[in-house]
């Protein structure tokens, strides 16, 4: 079974993906659109799940530290039912708390020029939502 792991911000959204077995997540692109045009983006998601043959999209889920949900909870909420119409797929809303600090350290360990780690900073935050989903199952 193949899985999609999603980054979801207000213009871009990073995508990463799972071997055919569901055990290793990679990058796999970081999708641009206009300021708040999830319908393009989630159409977008449903291309690439079609063109890849995923069946389940982990959708990382941006709560507040303290575990409340915030405006952007409820977009995640709002672009897994556009992900879901129209579609077979399953679509689970995972925690992405601390998601970006571990891709940022990561990428300045790594030595990273600043633009390097701003063109993969969304897609490194969808392989860790990916793996995190991956490790639970």
């Amino acid at each position: 079974m193949k899985y999609l792991g999603l980054d979801l911000g207000s213009r871009t959204c990073g995508v990463a993906i799972s071997d055919a077995l569901g055990m290793l997540a990679r990058t796999y692109t970081t999708l641009r659109f206009k300021e708040d045009d999830y319908t393009y983006a989630a159409n977008e998601v449903k291309r690439i799940c079609k063109t890849e043959g995923v069946s389940v999209i982990v959708l990382g889920y941006p709560k507040h530290m303290n575990g409340d949900e915030g405006i952007r909870a409820q977009i995640s909420q709002s672009f897994k039912s556009l992900l879901e119409e129209g579609t077979n797929l399953k679509v689970v809303l995972w925690d992405e708390r601390l998601t970006t600090v571990v891709v940022d350290r990561a990428m300045i360990e790594g030595n990273l020029s600043r633009e390097k780690r701003h063109q993969k900073k969304d897609e490194l935050a969808a392989v860790v939502i990916l793996e995190d989903y991956l490790q639970s199952l």
